[in-house]
């Protein structure tokens, strides 16, 4: 039996992420099964004051699992990394948090979520944030440059996640704060691998 996930199959992985993520940048809502929007960052209780001072346009672009903003603060002047940072949301509200005196940057591999985090930053006045093209697996930056590393549904999509948390452990000062919100799949997965890699997006 087939195990092993070759090029072809990372790239159809990218694919199908890029697809599907695609069509999330224009609008998250009745793409997954959970809360998105405005109604979703509600639902999964971030900071009340925090949403009133999100833009109409920005909180209804929010798509994530859970809040890992409820693992911990984020202080003021914290740098901070999102991985998988999407349309931008949290962080945008990570730099919210870190106040001017932080920095925060949130990297992607879709470009239209990436185009939908800019146009997000345009609507807020915000300067201490930055959004750049970049996997979980290959993060290009220096030893030990973050305080805080946050995820949000994203992990789980990465292939390898072995190297993702080599290369988040590498960029995280030592004591920095690593705070994920993600999804684990209850019960079996599909036994064939090609059914895997044509789901893994999903």
């Amino acid at each position: 039996m087939e195990t092993q996930i070759t090029q072809g199959d990372l790239e159809q992985i990218t694919a199908g992420i890029r697809n599907k993520y695609s069509g999330v940048a224009e609008s998250p809502e009745g793409q997954f099964k959970y809360p998105t929007g405005r109604a979703g960052l509600e639902a999964l209780k971030y900071d009340a004051a925090l949403i009133d001072n999100l833009p109409d346009e920005v909180s209804a672009s929010y798509c994530g699992v859970g809040n890992p903003f409820s693992l911990g603060a984020i202080r003021s002047g914290d740098v901070v990394l999102d991985i998988g940072c999407g349309a931008g949301v949290d962080t945008i509200l990570a730099a919210m948090m870190t106040g001017p005196e932080g920095r925060v940057v949130g990297v992607d591999i879709v470009p239209e979520m990436l185009q939908r985090a800019e146009n997000n930053l345009k609507r807020v006045d915000l300067k201490n944030v930055t959004f750049q093209s970049a996997t979980g697996e290959h993060l290009p930056f220096p030893d030990d440059y973050f305080d805080v590393v946050l995820s949000n549904g994203v992990i789980n999509l990465i292939p390898d996640k072995d190297a993702a948390m080599r290369e988040i452990m590498r960029v995280l000062k030592a004591g920095g704060r690593l705070m994920i919100a993600d999804q684990v799949m209850a019960g079996g997965t599909p036994k064939s691998l090609k059914d895997r890699i044509s789901s893994w997006f999903q």
